[in-house]
């Protein structure tokens, strides 16, 4: 039971924003970018501060900037 919460529960935290971000953007809600980029940022410091992963780190830059760019490109 004490692993589950290994990682203060940031894991689950970043998982739980990624599926809701999954379902608002299946439902064509623009704000599903918005779970997605605090989800990477949670990844991106769970990474980098508790994993000692930068391939988890790099993985989530980049998947940031692809969620920054679908957010301002949303309308357009």
């Amino acid at each position: 039971m004490t692993d589950l919460f290994k990682y203060y529960a940031l894991d689950w935290i970043a998982m739980m924003l990624s599926i809701l971000a999954m379902i608002l953007l299946g439902n064509k809600v623009k704000w599903g970018f918005t779970l997605f980029m605090l989800a990477n940022i949670t990844w991106i410091l769970l990474g980098f501060l508790l994993l000692d992963s930068y391939a988890i780190v790099f993985g989530n830059i980049v998947f940031l900037i692809t969620n920054t760019r679908g957010f301002l490109k949303w309308n357009s």
